[in-house]
């Protein structure tokens, strides 16, 4: 039976969990590897993620075990689909809640057409700038490293694809957007640029990452039902 539990993660297992705010993409999958190790009594494990998600994000993430671990190329070249929540009129400088607000906007000129207009122009292929704060490489260190310093750096525009943009709330300051887009793309940078197309400023208040091509958030795993399927799988064997 003990056996059984380590060929089936050693074999392969795809996991889907909801990560929590303020982990890093990092401290789920060590978490993850940590509790295979420790409850089923496995010494080795390969384990990994199949796409980054911000501290300040939640939502979906596909973690993979053993040798499911060779298709996490596969799941990251898969779209996103995220809800956004924009705060229009104010800016900070990693366009998000990671930095304080450095400037300030009027938004008495948006209205919800307008922001519906707005999200129309943005569907399709686009040029998007990275952040700063981010973990993009220049030459050969992360962006966030020059960031954090204070240290200006230029950053290559990268091709994005928004396959959808629904308007799910609008309660200014506040907009609420729903997303399906292209690997790579920067919900921040969208966030930036949307306050920027309405005359205003924006910034990232809040991201829920709700699905990743056909995998659902609704289907994910938090860290504590997945300690109880390890406890029923170590107990029952199945």
């Amino acid at each position: 039976m003990v056996q059984d539990r380590i060929t089936l993660y050693e074999e392969g297992q795809v996991l889907l969990f909801d990560k929590p705010v303020y982990w890093t993409s990092f401290d789920l999958v060590n978490k993850v590897r940590i509790m295979i190790r420790s409850e089923l009594g496995i010494r080795e494990i390969k384990v990994g993620h199949a796409g980054t998600l911000d501290p300040l994000a939640s939502g979906l993430m596909i973690i993979c075990t053993g040798k499911a671990t060779k298709r996490i190329n596969e799941f990251r070249d898969l779209d996103k689909e995220y809800i956004a929540k924009i705060h229009l009129g104010k800016t900070t400088p990693s366009f998000d809640l990671e930095t304080q607000i450095d400037n300030s906007y009027p938004t008495g000129h948006i209205t919800r057409k307008m922001v519906k207009n707005t999200l129309e122009m943005f569907k399709g292929e686009q040029k998007q700038i990275p952040p700063l704060h981010s973990a993009k490489l220049i030459r050969g260190k992360r962006a966030y490293e020059f960031a954090r310093k204070g240290i200006r750096k230029s950053l290559e525009p990268v091709s994005v694809v928004f396959r959808e943009l629904e308007l799910l709330s609008f309660d200014i300051p506040e907009i609420s957007v729903r997303i399906i887009c292209s690997k790579g793309t920067y919900i921040r940078s969208f966030a930036r640029d949307l306050g920027k197309a309405l005359g205003s400023g924006a910034y990232l208040s809040a991201l829920e990452r709700t699905g990743i091509g056909p995998f659902r958030l609704s289907s994910a795993l938090n860290i504590e039902k997945f300690k109880k399927s390890l406890d029923d799988l170590k107990q029952n064997g199945k």
